[in-house]
């Protein structure tokens, strides 16, 4: 295998090491950063479907009230500015 030298800042660096520990953790066995790059990249080559985020983020009734809440209010200050500003001309 051919070595490449290349450089990355210090965030850069301390975050593949973060992930090379995820992924260490996962596989119990050490990884190195070309394995981490290689993760990456075969994780981003991969087409992810709409229908796999199904589930994926869940609210409560009380958030979802809440939410319901605040798009009736800035619809309705919307509507309000529009008006005061004379923009509805038919």
């Amino acid at each position: 295998m051919v070595s490449k030298t290349i450089k990355v800042s210090n965030e850069n660096y301390l975050w593949l090491l973060r992930l090379a520990a995820e992924i260490q953790k996962q596989h119990h066995k050490p990884v190195s950063f070309d394995n981490v790059i290689g993760n990456l990249r075969e994780n981003k080559m991969e087409k992810k479907k709409l229908s796999d985020m199904a589930g994926s983020w869940k609210m409560s009734e009380k958030e979802a009230e809440e939410i319901k809440k605040i798009m009736i209010g800035l619809r309705k200050k919307s509507t309000r500015d529009l008006l005061e500003n004379d923009i509805y001309r038919f």
